[in-house]
């Protein structure tokens, strides 16, 4: 359904409530007031989305993916707020089966705009492991300066911590062709 329609029906469910408050009938009146207030905040918060995050956080990557797939038209279903937090959400189910096909979906995260700066973090985070899969420690290096800056509540500072490691490491490990037998690599 259209985002647009749901302020339309909560603004009739909003007018037959205030219409029954007019007649006296203030029971079913503020009945509706608060199903106008549920069908607002669907609005700004997508049922969809909500029971996506639900399913994340119990590591249900299934079903998961299954309700952000019903998600067809995210422009029209979600309002521009939202958008975000969608290719976030998709990218975080995205990164635990192919991490370098989920760079797309958190640069467009960071791209349409994070609210909280946690979120701005883990978008962060994330891509600066992928850059560090791809062994470009420069912008690795850029990605966590901005993960740590937008880190104000410490919640992922053990992350960062760790992926700072993991960095230094990726100056000491190198592959080397060549050596003895057929020309196989050597790690240093």
């Amino acid at each position: 359904m259209p985002n647009f329609i749901r302020i339309i029906i909560a603004a009739v469910v909003l007018g037959a409530a205030i219409s029954l408050m007019v007649f006296s009938h203030w029971g079913w009146g503020i009945l509706l007031v608060f199903l106008a207030i549920l069908i607002f905040v669907t609005f700004i918060f997508n049922e969809k989305m909500l029971v996506a995050q639900w399913f994340l956080r119990k590591e249900n990557m299934d079903k998961a993916s299954a309700w952000l797939g019903k998600i067809k038209n995210y422009e029209k279903e979600l309002y521009k707020g939202q958008w975000g937090y969608y290719h976030l959400l998709i990218g975080l189910i995205e990164s635990r089966t192919s991490p370098m096909k989920s760079e797309k979906y958190f640069k467009k995260a960071l791209q349409f705009g994070l609210t909280m700066d946690h979120n701005i973090a883990l978008a962060n985070l994330s891509l600066a492991g992928v850059e560090m899969a791809k062994r470009n420690k420069r912008e690795a290096q850029r990605l966590l300066k901005e993960a740590e800056k937008a880190d104000k509540n410490k919640l992922m500072a053990e992350q960062i911590k760790m992926m700072k490691g993991q960095l230094s490491m990726l100056d000491r490990t190198q592959m080397v062709q060549g050596g003895r037998g057929r020309g196989g690599f050597r790690q240093f």
